[in-house]
């Protein structure tokens, strides 16, 4: 599961090193979370919606699926955040829903934010 992040640097393709990695990830294993979807979104809003950057997100979206938070992922949040908040690790709302829809659907999170590294076990974490 890709964070924002990775995929916003996907989507202005001047990370050489990041497409050729992702090129050797099996079609179909890469995914995002809905949550994931919106942050783009919003920031595609906030910026105007320069012609380019939308195309680079459909380009990235015609590539991998879009994961629905659902039931399951919500009540895996609310029992994922508690876990954090009593050792003292606090994310913001956006990371620790996609952080919790990781471990949901017991997916690699990958990400450029070092600070999902603090995050317990239950999450499996690739920094790209």
């Amino acid at each position: 599961m890709l964070d924002t992040n990775v995929v916003s640097h996907i989507m202005q393709g001047r990370d050489a090193a990041l497409l050729a990695r992702l090129t050797h990830v099996p079609v179909g294993q890469v995914v995002i979370s809905s949550i994931t979807l919106a942050e783009l979104t919003y920031g595609l809003h906030r910026k105007g919606q320069p012609a380019r950057l939308k195309n680079a997100m459909t380009q990235v979206l015609l590539r991998m699926d879009v994961l629905p938070w659902d039931e399951t992922v919500a009540t895996c949040y609310g029992e994922f955040c508690t876990l954090l908040e009593t050792r003292g690790i606090n994310l913001s709302d956006f990371d620790m829903m996609i952080a919790a829809h990781a471990v949901a659907v017991d997916a690699t999170l990958v990400s450029r934010d070092k600070a999902f590294a603090k995050v317990p076990e239950r999450l499996r974490l690739e920094i790209w």
